[in-house]
């Protein structure tokens, strides 16, 4: 209050500085960064599958809320949302699995084949200025049997993968019984830190996107690889179709890494005509469906560059293991509304890692009114506050203005 009785303006009541140096914010900010990724790299086999039970409960959140609306009630509809997303993780599962299983059986079988694709590549590499000794010490070492070993020991290796599972349903049930009282606390928080609020009402609603839109074009994608493979001819189409529809989860690289396969068995089964054609197809159809189709669907949901997405694959697969192949986007998603989208001061980085500039400048070019008048309200609050301690901001409302509350879409 000012000696005439008046509220404090924003005049009135000076921005606080900070005590510390730039310079020795920047170094307690980096260090507590790298202390954070080393932490969260030590308990990759807790958080990674936590995170992803926590994305598919997004995914499933709007099948829990239309339940209660019909009356469901919530019991029951929480129930029906833990069973579709373990139904989920288990068709994840099961069609890796049988993809594996079917590779281990018929790689075998292409033994000669492949043998004679080796050494003629080899062969070949001499005029690269690779030394005979070298190539025919790497000839006789090469055994195809051992990629068949290698696909059965990733099969036998169900400790660990019983493990991430185990926990990723345990984290589900727990998240899906606690979203119940999801709304009432996001409203209640919403009161306090409607930003905050708002910026993960918004990351909820395109991870959700993301994953759903991923789903039904990585579907689309796979089935139309499986008929122009049997087209080809090339042996195996089923489970190339399921490779090119689980790697379509991963950014980037996925497409590349669902192409090579097939095109190697092209080349063994049909020859250099019939790889390139897979090459030619697989091209066309990610570059139509992928590049062209399905961001008019995603829209803003993932929001950041490609260099941006290929960095955070990167940066998440050597924090989080495999998983972070998988998780990629939604943990960038997750970071940016917590740093950047939750801070007005911050936003600006959208500029630099938006897909979309004009979409990013948006609210920029609307927020010099509204900082002014927040930090207007923020201001007379924390001078209320250093009046009154005892109160807390949710407790305390600006003068001729009703307190603001984010607007929240867990739907």
């Amino acid at each position: 209050m000012t000696s005439a009785g008046r509220p404090a303006t924003a005049e009135a009541v000076r921005p606080r500085e900070w005590a510390l140096p730039r310079f020795t914010i920047i170094v307690l900010g980096l260090a507590g960064l790298f202390f954070a990724v080393g932490f969260i790299k030590d308990l990759q086999l807790i958080i990674a599958p936590v995170f992803l039970a926590f994305n598919l409960v997004i995914v499933g959140y709007p099948v829990q809320a239309w339940l209660i609306r019909r009356r469901v009630p919530a019991a029951a509809a929480a129930v029906v949302t833990v069973l579709l997303v373990l139904s989920v993780v288990a068709a994840f599962f099961a069609l890796t699995g049988w993809s594996i299983a079917e590779l281990v059986l018929v790689i075998p079988e292409y033994s000669d084949e492949l043998d004679n694709l080796y050494r003629d590549l080899l062969a070949g590499s001499s005029s690269l200025g690779l030394t005979p000794e070298f190539v025919k010490e790497q000839m006789a070492n090469f055994d195809v049997n051992q990629l068949a070993a290698a696909l059965r020991e990733v099969l036998s290796n169900a400790t660990l993968v019983v493990t991430l599972v185990t926990t990723a349903i345990m984290a589900t049930f727990f998240i899906v019984m606690d979203s119940l009282a999801f709304p009432r606390r996001m409203t209640l928080a919403s009161g306090v830190q409607p930003r905050f609020v708002q910026a993960m009402s918004t990351f909820a609603v395109g991870v959700r996107r993301y994953w759903v839109v991923a789903t039904v074009f990585g579907l689309i994608v796979a089935a139309l690889d499986v008929v122009a493979l049997l087209i080809i001819g090339v042996p195996l189409a089923l489970v190339w179709g399921v490779l090119a529809f689980l790697t379509n989860y991963i950014p980037n690289i996925g497409f590349v890494i669902g192409l090579v396969p097939p095109a190697i068995m092209a080349l063994i089964e049909g020859g250099w005509w019939d790889a390139l054609w897979v090459v030619i197809t697989y091209s066309l159809l990610n570059f139509v469906i992928q590049a062209i189709i399905q961001p008019k669907f995603t829209g803003q949901s993932v929001g950041v560059t490609p260099f941006i997405s290929f960095l955070s694959l990167l940066f998440w697969v050597w924090v989080l293991g495999w998983f972070g192949a998988l998780l990629a986007l939604p943990a960038t998603l997750l970071v940016k509304a917590l740093l950047v989208d939750a801070d007005p001061r911050a936003r600006w980085i959208n500029l630099l890692v938006a897909s979309d500039v004009r979409a990013a400048e948006s609210p920029l070019l609307a927020s010099p009114s509204e900082s002014m008048d927040n930090s207007g309200e923020e201001s007379h609050i924390e001078a209320v506050e250093d009046s009154q301690p005892g109160l807390t901001m949710s407790e305390t409302a600006v003068p001729g203005r009703s307190p603001k509350r984010a607007v929240i879409d867990l739907d």
